[in-house]
């Protein structure tokens, strides 16, 4: 009998629920070096938070990128994205934006993305 994490149904259904259905986040500039850190009312409201939220909670207690949380809570991409801006929008983290201008080619980030993912 295999597990939870070998049936592909149930790793291709576990995004969906966990961003309620949406791919893009609240946020749509929500750049994946952003720093995200976690607030004073993030910390207070940590134990009523559930599962990723709460992880992004814990880990964002050093600050640390959207893609990198992406990685070590091994996210896709967007799905970090939308759940790092939903807590940023209720005050949990705190997002600090990149200070130079960067490119705004989209496409061209998320082959790049697409790219490393297929490497693994």
């Amino acid at each position: 009998m295999s597990g939870r994490g070998d049936d592909p149904d149930v790793t291709l259904l576990r995004p969906y629920l966990m961003t309620s259905g949406r791919t893009k986040p609240v946020d749509h500039t929500l750049e994946i070096e952003a720093q995200v850190m976690t607030s004073k009312l993030g910390a207070a409201s940590h134990p009523n938070l559930t599962f990723e939220r709460r992880d992004i909670i814990s880990l964002c207690r050093k600050t640390m990128s959207v893609a990198e949380v992406a990685a070590m809570l091994k996210l896709h991409i967007g799905v970090a994205r939308v759940l790092v801006a939903d807590l940023a929008a209720l005050g949990y983290v705190v997002i600090r934006r990149p200070e130079a201008e960067l490119p705004q080619d989209l496409r061209m980030i998320e082959r790049v993305i697409r790219g490393l993912e297929s490497l693994r």
